[in-house]
């Protein structure tokens, strides 16, 4: 997981008195991508409509703008409610190729306080095999901290 030891706490502490979710997957999306160098891509996607995830605060090239929960890996979290690891994203079937130089992703569910989705967490990396389970934990706990007060 990112190298950093104090990255929960720092996030804990700049978002702590924000109640606006986009201003709080900003801050999230800007603390974790500079965290570690496996992060190419870390961003968010809002569900806007139902079965819908529309592309949110993100550090790293351009995204998609829009992804139904039928397709990519970030539909199948949005859709299962469970957290992806890919470690080959040519392997993952309906993978949807937002850049040509991601090799691997992790993409994690993001409910509020009443458990309504409200967004996926999609980091990509452009090493094959990138993420862990114990990365999900760590991303899962600080996910639940900050928009599970929502």
């Amino acid at each position: 997981m990112p190298t950093d030891p104090d990255l929960a706490a720092r996030i804990l502490s700049l978002t702590a008195a924000e109640d606006d979710a986009v201003a709080l997957m900003a801050t999230v999306a800007c603390e974790l991508h500079h965290s570690d160098t496996r992060f190419d891509w870390t961003g968010f996607y809002r569900v806007t409509a139902p079965g819908l995830l529309k592309i949110g605060p993100y550090q790293g090239g351009h995204g998609c703008l829009v992804i139904p929960f039928s397709r990519g890996v970030c539909g199948a979290a949005a859709r299962t409610g469970k957290v992806q690891i890919v470690d080959d994203v040519a392997a993952f079937p309906g993978h949807i190729a937002c850049a040509a130089s991601t090799r691997s992703e992790i993409v994690l569910p993001v409910h509020n306080r009443a458990g309504d989705l409200i967004a996926v967490l999609d980091i990509d990396s452009n090493q094959p095999a990138a993420f862990t389970r114990a990365d999900a934990d760590i991303l899962s706990a600080i996910l639940a901290a900050v928009f599970g007060r929502l």
